[in-house]
Parts: structure tokens; sequence; C-alpha cells
């Protein structure tokens, strides 16, 4: 990789993230029933039924895979805690084992000098709380105030920063639209009103962690650049309602206390009553932005199709292995629009930019220059950023470990660990040591 950490600023942080399901192993601790293990357990949503259950036992490995991150030269550690770990019926009685959990993992965190960045919300719904609705209720907003007061009591004292959710996008859209998540509807309604609940709990939570005096408090969201496929009206407009979906709706409502029209002409009908009374808590102030980041899209018009009325074209860039457009610019494009359109000086942090890859390993080894291509340009776009102006504070690889990957089950890697999920056997990749390399210190 041709960085270095002296090509950042002095309190520039690098880390790794992770998710809770994703790598803990739902089956252990006590944890509850969450949305992801009955929509994996029906026909069809998720790869081969592949579900949380055991994922990469981080819930008993984790201190070994804290070692990964130390010994990568890493200065933090992005996690999230599971709500239906903590709370397993979603409200009500404490699962003190789900706390103790988390107890231990931050300590060990911070016994190896590295930095705990928590995220709150990382998609696992309690299966309880779906029954009731899930995110098209409103009432998940003080649902979540309320797991967010109960596990910041426990660790809220030595975490750096913490994050209310992750990609809301995939959270409302993702899952209520075009149904490829978890609860997997494909109705416009509870779509207009999951993309505003999910917003309204950020505000709640926030609401709650500064009633507690919580330090260095944020969001993270995800960015996909929306380009148009030609240069015809058609397609520049649609390319601008898919923007407004994918990218503008959160940053607007969290930064403005606004949504674009493009996108409400959309959800005319079927937005939640009164919906614009709750702007103001949405948009009160954070203190630092998280910018996940992996893709760009070429759009369409979708002629004769409803709204949007958008497709995906074929994009002519080298793809990965999620069949995603290799697209580092996208990444620096979005660092600069933020900082000069939304946020300022607000410092940002890329709190996910990884790939997916088939991985093998082959003599005790696994190779994957492209990854370590991938991971080296877009640090250099952040780098690019930066020095365009942009308030860039930090930098995390998604993910530490190859780990459950939604509805695509443990058929994708995304990892710089490769995990052999049959014997929970890790084995750094080439991408690991390239980057361990170039995060060492020169003392």
């Amino acid at each position: 990789m041709n960085f270095s950490r002296a090509d950042f600023p002095d309190d520039f942080v690098f880390g790794a993230a992770t998710a809770a399901y994703q790598i803990e192993g739902h089956a252990f601790g006590g944890a509850g029933s969450t949305h992801w293990d009955t929509f994996s357990a029906t026909q069809g949503n998720v790869f081969q039924a592949h579900n949380g259950a055991v994922a990469c036992d981080h819930y008993h490995r984790y201190e070994a895979d804290l070692d990964l991150l130390k010994n990568a030269n890493m200065d933090a550690y992005r996690f999230s805690t599971s709500w239906a770990r903590v709370l397993p019926e979603g409200r009500g009685a404490v699962n003190q084992e789900g706390l103790d959990f988390y107890d231990r993992l931050v300590d060990a965190i911070l016994a190896r000098g590295l930095k705990p960045f928590q995220t709150l919300y990382h998609w696992e719904m309690p299966s309880a709380l779906a029954d009731l609705g899930g995110w098209t209720n409103r009432d998940v907003a003080q649902w979540f105030g309320d797991f967010t007061d109960v596990i910041m009591d426990r660790i809220g004292d030595r975490v750096e920063s913490v994050a209310t959710l992750n990609e809301p996008w995939c959270v409302a859209y993702l899952s209520h639209y075009i149904g490829h998540h978890a609860p997997g509807l494909r109705d416009i309604r509870a779509t207009a009103r999951a993309m505003h609940h999910v917003n309204l709990a950020h505000g709640e939570a926030m609401t709650r962690l500064r009633a507690r005096g919580q330090k260095n408090c944020g969001i993270v969201l995800n960015f996909d650049r929306s380009v148009p496929a030609d240069d015809t009206p058609s397609a520049l407009a649609a390319a601008d309602v898919q923007d407004g979906i994918n990218n503008r709706w959160f940053i607007e409502a969290i930064s403005k206390g606004t949504y674009p029209d493009v996108v409400l002409r959309g959800f005319e009908g079927h937005m939640p009553k009164d919906w614009q009374d709750d702007m103001a808590q949405i948009s009160q102030p954070i203190d630092w932005l998280g910018v996940n980041y992996y893709t760009r899209h070429l759009i369409a018009e979708d002629a004769g199709e409803i709204w949007p009325a958008t497709k995906n074209m074929d994009d002519p860039l080298p793809k990965t292995g999620m069949d995603w457009a290799i697209h580092p610019e996208g990444l620096q494009y979005f660092l600069n629009r933020l900082a000069a359109g939304y946020v300022g000086d607000l410092p940002l942090f890329v709190t996910e930019n990884g790939m997916a890859w088939d991985d093998e390993i082959v003599d005790g080894a696994v190779t994957d220059p492209v990854r370590a291509n991938f991971v080296n340009d877009h640090i250099l776009a952040t780098k690019d950023a930066i020095a365009q102006g942009a308030n860039v504070k930090g930098f995390f690889y998604w993910s530490l470990l190859d780990n459950y990957e939604w509805a695509f089950g443990y058929d994708k890697r995304f990892g710089i660990v490769h995990v052999d999920y049959e014997t929970q056997v890790r084995t750094p990749k080439a991408s690991y040591y390239a980057l361990a390399t170039a995060l060492r210190r020169n003392r």
C-alpha cells in the first residue's frame, strides 16, 4: 500500500468494524429472537437459509479477535450492541448476561489500547417488537430510547463515541420497499413510515444521550453515488430521484430538518400524520457523522413503472464479489459533498468501506490483491478529501472478519481475516498484513 500514517493528521483514527448479529453468535448468552432469525427461517429469503445463531462465535472468541485488531496496528474498534441480546423482548426484563458481555467487551477493547466506537442498532429488531409493527410503529422511537438508556447505563462511561443507528436506508427502504432485508416487506406505506420513524428513533436516542451527558454522539449513514446513465433529461431526473431516496432523505433530515421534495412526492399520502412536528427533534445537533460507502450505480428511467421508476444499468467498471462497481472517487465525492453542502466542519468518519471477494485458503494463506488495492485506493481518496477541506477524522475497514452477510448468508467474504465457519479458525489475509504494515507507527 502506498500510504502511511504520516500522510494523515496525528489524531486520525484507523480501525475496523463489525456488527453484533453478524459475528457474535445470537444463540449464545440468552439473546432474544430477532426479525433476522425469522426472516432467515423463511424459504427463499437468505442464501441456503443461513442465520446468525453461531456466526463467528465472537461471543466466546472476542479477546482473540481484538488481538487481531491490535496486531494490525489499529487504533479503534467499531462494534454494535444487540438490542435483542440486552432486552430479549425488546422491552421490559433485562438480560444480565447480555449486559455482562458488552461490559467485558468494552473493558477488553480498552485493555488493548483501542478506542471503543459503539453503534446502538445494526439491524437486529427484537421479534416481539417486530410483531407490533417494528419500524412502521411510531412507538419504536420510545422503545429504542429505552434500550439506549439501558445499554448506556452499563457501558456509556467507557465508550469513545456512540452512533444511534447504522444505515437507516437499509433499515427502512431496503427492508420495507425492496424487501431484500428483514422484515422483507414491499409496501410503500410501510416504507414511508419506516423512513420517518427510523429518523425519529435517532432523534429520541439523541435526546436520551444528551440528557445523560454522553459525549461524541452521531449517526452512521450509507451513501451510494447515483450517476445518470447518460445525459438525457429522463436519466438526469431518475438519478435525482434515486439520490434523494438513497442519500438526501437522511442527511437533509438530520442536518436541515427537511425531506427532499422529489421523495415526498412519492411518499405523498403515506407519511405518518403530523410528521413535520418531529423534524426539530430529528435535526438536533450531532457531534460527528459516519459515512459508509461502497459503490456507485448508473441510473436510468424505468419508463412505464410507477414511482420511483428508476433502474440500474450495467456499469463498465471492475466489480467486487457483490457485483458492485469499484469507484473510490465516489468516496472522495461524498466526503466533499457532505462537508460543503450539509455539515460544514463537523467531524466525518469513514465508518465502513470494504469489498467482498471469493477468498480461499491456499497453502495456509489467503492472497487477496484486489482487496489490498481497494483499501489502498479508498484510503487515498479519503486523503484527497482531507486535502480539499473535508474534516475527516477516521477510517474503518468493513469488516475485520468474514461474517454473516445478511441475505447473502456466509457466501460473501468482506473480512481482512478469513473465518472457517466449521472450525472457527481465523486466518489473516494478505490485505490484513499489508494494512498492518502501512499503519505501523514509526517511533
